[in-house]
């Protein structure tokens, strides 16, 4: 089969043997994204080696586990947990000590033209939700555990640091929970977007309008600068949900978090069910953030377009 697969830091299409025949289930892949955290596997996060893509909806060829998913259009939950730990027996494998992750910890991914995933790992597409806005589950998920993770009332005076992918649907999530949020960006264009949909946004040249304000602040730009602009304008005892991943190490100054009693609360991985669920009924227009389609086989280049200053997301129609 046809996949990107890096290779040493190196990204390339390659034909590579179909995955492994197992008790998992054999998914043809029908549309995948290109995400953050892909960008930075490749400048080297992870170090990880395989078939990069974790953001996919297919078809269910095999399914030894639960023949009743043959043919049906699925998605995939990312992380593969051992399933005998206590966390996985919670039901809860994000944090199995022993897991690895779709095309980012131990196991290729979904840019390619099939995975495998076991079954307990995927959730039913709902007809009335397309292949485009299904390649958003994960994203979307990962968007609503960050408003999970901290007490959140229309009330709250919520701030999204970042206007690309991640923080778009941040900004989309925490607005069906709190009146008063606001994107703070660079790029004019996506702010537009986001002010078209009914939420405020400024740029970021404009924070010190809005120092120590905020109850919440959600960081999403994928830069450390976006960590020490949440330190800024998060109020005393406010919280600060970081989504960001990148490769290195990140430095500030943690004596303002004692002084102003800030929490730090990390964020990654989100439930499916809630995100199909805000799909099916048209909450979130997660089809107004594709910038580009490219098929599989250009999938070098569509990594090179996905990577270009503001743009949003690039789909690989894989079949």
């Amino acid at each position: 089969m046809k996949a990107l697969r890096l290779n040493k830091g190196t990204l390339e299409l390659a034909e590579i043997p179909l995955p492994p025949t197992g008790p998992e289930a054999l998914i043809k892949v029908t549309k995948a994204g290109i995400c953050g955290t892909d960008l930075e596997l490749v400048r080297g996060y992870a170090d990880f080696s395989g078939v990069t893509g974790h953001e996919f909806v297919g078809i269910v060829m095999q399914s030894p586990e639960d023949p009743s998913l043959v043919g049906r259009r699925v998605v995939g939950e990312i992380n593969i947990g051992c399933g005998r730990c206590t966390v996985c027996i919670s039901g809860d494998s994000r944090h199995c000590t022993a897991r690895s992750v779709l095309g980012i910890v131990s196991c290729d991914g979904a840019h390619a033209e099939y995975l495998r995933l076991p079954s307990r790992n995927l959730h039913l597409v709902p007809d009335g939700v397309s292949d485009d806005q299904a390649v958003f589950t994960e994203p979307l998920a990962a968007a609503i555990a960050a408003a999970d993770r901290t007490e959140i009332s229309p009330e709250t005076e919520i701030a999204v640091i970042g206007d690309g992918k991640l923080g778009l649907l941040c900004a989309m999530t925490m607005a069906q929970r709190s009146d008063k949020v606001v994107l703070i960006g660079k790029h004019h264009e996506k702010m537009s977007t986001i002010e078209s949909l009914g939420i405020s946004s400024i740029h970021v040249d404009e924070k010190n309008k809005f120092l120590k304000h905020f109850d919440v602040v959600v960081e999403a730009s994928g830069s450390q600068s976006g960590f020490v602009t949440a330190l800024d304008i998060v109020r005393p005892k406010g919280s600060i949900v970081l989504k960001s991943t990148f490769h290195g190490m990140m430095q500030w100054n943690a004596s303002r978090t004692v002084v102003d009693e800030i929490s730090i609360i990390g964020s990654r991985c989100g439930r499916f069910a809630p995100a199909l669920a805000m799909l099916e009924v048209g909450a979130i227009p997660v089809e107004r953030l594709i910038a580009a389609r490219y098929p599989l086989e250009r999938g070098v280049e569509a990594f090179s377009h996905a990577s270009g200053r503001g743009v949003l997301k690039v789909l690989l129609e894989v079949s």
